[in-house]
Protein backbone atom coordinates (compact mmCIF):
# COMPACT_ATOMS: atom_id res chain seq x y z
CA UNK A 1 0.00 0.00 0.00
CA UNK A 2 1.08 3.53 -0.81
CA UNK A 3 1.37 6.21 1.71
CA UNK A 4 -1.50 8.03 -0.16
CA UNK A 5 -3.86 4.88 -0.01
CA UNK A 6 -2.61 4.41 3.71
CA UNK A 7 -3.47 7.97 4.61
CA UNK A 8 -6.99 7.79 2.55
CA UNK A 9 -7.56 4.57 5.10
CA UNK A 10 -7.39 6.31 7.91
CA UNK A 11 -8.96 9.03 6.56
CA UNK A 12 -11.99 7.12 5.64
CA UNK A 13 -12.00 5.29 8.77
CA UNK A 14 -11.78 8.49 11.03
CA UNK A 15 -14.81 9.55 9.16
CA UNK A 16 -16.83 6.31 9.81
CA UNK A 17 -16.47 6.37 13.38
CA UNK A 18 -17.03 10.41 13.60
CA UNK A 19 -20.12 9.68 11.89
CA UNK A 20 -21.52 6.65 13.89
CA UNK A 21 -20.42 8.45 17.43
CA UNK A 22 -22.59 11.23 15.83
CA UNK A 23 -25.43 8.96 14.93
CA UNK A 24 -25.48 7.63 18.65
CA UNK A 25 -25.01 11.02 20.37
CA UNK A 26 -27.95 12.33 18.75
CA UNK A 27 -30.48 9.01 19.20
CA UNK A 28 -29.20 9.21 23.17
CA UNK A 29 -30.77 12.60 22.61
CA UNK A 30 -34.16 11.86 20.97
CA UNK A 31 -34.31 8.97 23.41
CA UNK A 32 -33.81 10.99 26.04
CA UNK A 33 -36.40 13.21 24.91
CA UNK A 34 -39.14 10.82 24.63
CA UNK A 35 -38.40 8.82 27.43
CA UNK A 36 -38.78 12.94 29.69
CA UNK A 37 -42.40 12.86 28.05
CA UNK A 38 -44.99 13.16 30.99
CA UNK A 39 -47.13 10.82 29.29
CA UNK A 40 -44.66 8.10 28.25
CA UNK A 41 -43.60 8.53 32.25
CA UNK A 42 -47.32 8.35 32.49
CA UNK A 43 -47.62 5.07 30.35
CA UNK A 44 -44.80 3.33 31.35
CA UNK A 45 -46.22 3.31 35.45
CA UNK A 46 -49.39 1.80 34.30
CA UNK A 47 -47.53 -0.92 32.27
CA UNK A 48 -45.30 -1.50 35.42
CA UNK A 49 -48.73 -1.57 37.84
CA UNK A 50 -50.05 -4.28 35.32
CA UNK A 51 -47.18 -6.10 35.42
CA UNK A 52 -46.68 -6.10 39.10
CA UNK A 53 -50.31 -6.98 39.43
CA UNK A 54 -49.90 -9.91 37.00
CA UNK A 55 -46.91 -11.18 38.60
CA UNK A 56 -49.00 -11.15 41.92
CA UNK A 57 -51.38 -12.86 40.65
CA UNK A 58 -49.45 -15.64 39.18
CA UNK A 59 -46.99 -16.11 42.18
CA UNK A 60 -49.44 -18.96 43.15
CA UNK A 61 -49.24 -21.39 40.37
CA UNK A 62 -45.45 -19.95 39.37
CA UNK A 63 -43.51 -19.34 42.89
CA UNK A 64 -41.97 -23.10 42.59
CA UNK A 65 -40.29 -22.41 39.53
CA UNK A 66 -38.66 -19.06 41.34
CA UNK A 67 -37.81 -21.41 43.78
CA UNK A 68 -35.96 -23.97 41.42
CA UNK A 69 -34.22 -20.89 39.83
CA UNK A 70 -33.35 -20.03 43.53
CA UNK A 71 -32.06 -23.87 44.25
CA UNK A 72 -29.95 -23.94 41.23
CA UNK A 73 -28.27 -20.57 41.51
CA UNK A 74 -27.41 -21.04 44.98
CA UNK A 75 -26.00 -24.89 44.50
CA UNK A 76 -24.27 -23.30 40.81
CA UNK A 77 -26.49 -25.88 38.89
CA UNK A 78 -25.47 -24.72 35.55
CA UNK A 79 -27.56 -27.99 33.67
CA UNK A 80 -30.77 -26.65 35.24
CA UNK A 81 -29.72 -23.28 34.57
CA UNK A 82 -29.68 -23.59 30.57
CA UNK A 83 -33.20 -24.91 30.71
CA UNK A 84 -34.84 -21.68 32.05
CA UNK A 85 -36.04 -19.32 30.08
CA UNK A 86 -33.51 -16.59 28.47
CA UNK A 87 -35.65 -13.87 28.39
CA UNK A 88 -34.58 -11.10 31.19
CA UNK A 89 -34.65 -7.84 31.39
CA UNK A 90 -31.01 -6.89 33.45
CA UNK A 91 -31.42 -3.17 33.14
CA UNK A 92 -34.88 -3.79 35.23
CA UNK A 93 -33.74 -6.42 37.55
CA UNK A 94 -35.50 -9.18 35.90
CA UNK A 95 -34.90 -13.18 35.00
CA UNK A 96 -37.60 -14.80 33.92
CA UNK A 97 -37.99 -18.35 35.88
CA UNK A 98 -40.01 -20.59 33.66
CA UNK A 99 -38.60 -22.95 31.20
CA UNK A 100 -37.23 -22.42 28.32
CA UNK A 101 -39.93 -22.29 25.41
CA UNK A 102 -43.11 -21.10 27.94
CA UNK A 103 -44.24 -18.85 25.77
CA UNK A 104 -45.48 -20.97 23.20
CA UNK A 105 -45.74 -24.65 25.26
CA UNK A 106 -47.30 -23.24 28.65
CA UNK A 107 -48.35 -19.85 26.97
CA UNK A 108 -47.54 -18.03 29.88
CA UNK A 109 -45.84 -14.14 29.78
CA UNK A 110 -42.85 -14.30 31.12
CA UNK A 111 -42.30 -14.66 35.38
CA UNK A 112 -39.89 -13.98 37.36
CA UNK A 113 -38.68 -11.14 40.51
CA UNK A 114 -37.94 -7.97 40.16
CA UNK A 115 -34.60 -6.04 42.01
CA UNK A 116 -37.19 -5.32 44.61
CA UNK A 117 -38.18 -9.10 45.20
CA UNK A 118 -41.64 -8.84 44.03
CA UNK A 119 -42.69 -11.04 41.61
CA UNK A 120 -43.51 -9.60 38.24
CA UNK A 121 -44.42 -10.69 34.93
CA UNK A 122 -44.11 -9.34 31.51
CA UNK A 123 -44.99 -9.74 27.68
CA UNK A 124 -42.05 -9.73 24.93
CA UNK A 125 -38.76 -8.71 25.30
CA UNK A 126 -35.77 -5.91 25.24
CA UNK A 127 -32.76 -5.39 23.74
CA UNK A 128 -30.88 -6.83 26.92
CA UNK A 129 -32.83 -9.99 26.56
CA UNK A 130 -29.54 -11.68 25.40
Amino acid sequence: MTGDRVEERRVREAVRRHVRNSAFAEAEKVISFVLSDPHVQEARAQVEAAETQLGVELRGRLQHFQDRYDLAVRDGDAARLTRICAGKHGRWGRICVLNDGHETSMEEPHWGHNSEGQPIAWVGSAPDDW
